[in-house]
C-alpha cells in the first residue's frame, strides 16, 4: 500500500514548486539525514556523498515541476541520489574507504579505544565489501539496510518489481556474507 504525503510535505512542495526556496530547503532539511546516510554507503567516501548528495538535490530542485506527489518526497529524491551517486562512482571510482567511522566513534564519546578500533576496522571491511556489489545489487541492500526502507519501498524507488528487488536483496546478502567470510580468513590467516 503507498505511503500517503503528511499535509505539511504536500504543502512545502506545493510552496517549493512555486519557487518557494525556503519551503525546498524545509523538504532538504527533513530527508537529507537519510539521503547522506544512504550515499555514503553507496559510495564508502564522505567527499563523494556529500557532492552527490548535493547534487542530487540540485537536480530534485530542476526537476520539482515533474513530481506527482505519490509517495513520500524522500522517495523520489532516493532515486534521483542513487543515480546520481552511482554516475558518480563511475566517473569517479573508490579508492579507499575514510575514516570518517573514527570521528563518530569520538564523537560518540566511546570510552574504549580499542572497541572503537575494531568497530572501525568492521565498518571498512563492510564498506569495502558493499563496495564490491555490482551497482543494482548495491542500491537494493543500501536502501534495505541503511535506509530502512520495504520492498514496495524500493521497487518504487529504483523502478523494478518487487520480486527483483527480493532477488537482487538475496544476492547482494549471500555475495556480502562471502566477501567477509573470504576477508575474515585472510585476516585469521595474517595473524596466525
Amino acid at each position: 500500500m503507498p505511503e500517503t504525503l503528511p499535509e505539511v510535505e504536500e504543502s512545502l512542495i506545493i510552496q517549493a514548486k512555486t519557487g518557494d526556496r525556503a519551503a525546498y530547503g524545509e523538504l532538504v532539511a527533513r530527508c537529507y539525514p537519510d539521503v547522506i546516510r544512504v550515499v555514503y554507503r553507496l559510495c564508502g567516501d564522505s567527499q563523494l556523498a556529500q557532492d552527490a548528495a548535493q547534487e542530487a538535490f540540485l537536480r530534485a530542485w530542476v526537476r520539482l515541476p515533474e513530481f506527482r506527489p505519490r509517495a513520500p518526497f524522500r522517495h523520489w529524491v532516493y532515486r534521483i541520489a542513487v543515480n546520481t551517486a552511482l554516475d558518480t562512482l563511475r566517473e569517479k571510482p573508490q579508492e579507499s574507504i575514510d575514516d570518517d567511522t573514527t570521528v563518530w566513534h569520538m564523537a560518540a564519546g566511546s570510552p574504549d579505544p580499542e572497541a572503537a578500533y575494531i568497530e572501525k576496522e568492521q565498518a571498512g571491511q563492510v564498506q569495502r565489501a558493499v563496495n564490491t556489489l555490482p551497482e543494482a545489487a548495491r542500491a537494493v541492500l543500501v536502501l534495505r539496510e541503511y535506509g530502512g526502507l520495504s520492498y514496495d519501498e524500493i521497487a518504487s524507488i529504483l523502478e523494478i518489481p518487487v520480486g527483483t528487488v527480493m532477488s537482487r536483496l538475496n544476492y547482494a546478502r549471500t555475495r556480502l556474507r562471502e566477501t567477509l567470510r573470504q576477508t575474515h580468513r585472510e585476516v585469521e590467516r595474517e595473524y596466525a
